[in-house]
C-alpha cells in the first residue's frame, strides 16, 4: 500500500507491480485493485504486473500478455487469454476452465 502511495508522487509512464495483492487483507483487495485501475486510466500508465492470482490478472489487466520461458505465449483480452489452450495447460490447469470461465 505504501508503494502505491509513492507511485502517486512521481510522474510515471510504466509501473511494475510484483504481486500487488500479496499481503493485503482480502476485504481490501478489490478496493486496492480498483484504485490501481483508476490510477492507470487517469494517468495513462502502463502496468507490468507479475501475479500468480489469476483472478487479480483477469480483473486488473486488459490486454493481457502471457509470458513463459522468457517469451510471449499469447496476448489478448481476459476472455481470449482464459480460453487459450496453451495458457490453460501452462498456468491454469485443466480444472480451471469452470473456475475462470466467469
Amino acid at each position: 500500500l505504501l508503494e502505491l502511495g509513492r507511485m502517486m508522487m512521481v510522474d510515471l509512464d510504466m509501473v511494475l507491480l510484483d504481486e500487488p495483492s500479496a499481503g493485503i487483507p482480502p476485504i481490501l483487495q478489490n478496493k486496492v485493485l480498483d484504485y490501481i485501475k483508476k490510477m492507470s486510466r487517469e494517468r495513462g500508465l502502463t502496468l507490468f504486473v507479475v501475479e500468480h492470482d489469476m483472478n487479480v490478472i483477469m480483473n486488473l489487466c486488459d490486454p493481457i500478455i502471457v509470458m513463459t520461458d522468457g517469451g510471449v505465449l499469447t496476448q489478448g483480452s481476459p476472455e481470449e487469454v482464459r480460453s487459450d489452450e496453451r495458457v490453460i495447460q501452462a498456468y491454469l490447469g485443466q480444472d480451471s476452465r469452470e473456475h475462470y470461465a466467469k
